[in-house]
């Protein structure tokens, strides 16, 4: 078997360490909008398209549905939320690594027309489905 090119295999993994920093950077750092009064963070997605829909899957833990507002707005679709932490008074925090607060995340929707036709919220994900007019 052939040893990997030392220089490719390096690349590679500088470029997926990059990647993987401004994930973490976009998702716990950076205000998702930047006159926004008070620090917010954006929760991962994932967006797939066919013929007649747009999808987008947003990784939503801990987060209860009456607590997300779904919106078109200007050519971008936009989920504003946010996360509570638990309330619980008689524990104190060992770690966390999931941000709560106040979250927001715009998504620059492709040329066309669309509807808001489906939301489903399940296992900590929030389905949002456009139809295409």
């Amino acid at each position: 078997m052939p040893l990997p090119n030392l220089e490719t295999w390096m690349w590679t993994e500088a470029c997926e360490t990059v990647d993987r920093a401004e994930r973490l950077h976009r998702q716990f750092f950076r205000p998702a909008v930047m006159n926004a009064k008070r620090p917010m963070w954006e929760p991962p997605i994932d967006i797939y398209e066919t013929s007649c829909e747009f999808n987008v899957m947003i990784a939503l833990p801990g987060v209860a549905p009456e607590h997300l507002d779904v919106l078109l707005e200007d050519g971008f679709l936009v989920i504003d939320g946010h996360r509570r932490l638990p309330t619980s008074t008689e524990s104190y925090i060992r770690r966390l690594e999931i941000p709560y607060g106040q979250f927001k995340r715009r998504v620059e929707l492709p040329a066309g027309r669309f509807e808001i036709y489906t939301r489903v919220f399940e296992n900590g994900c929030l389905l949002i489905t456009l139809r295409k007019t």
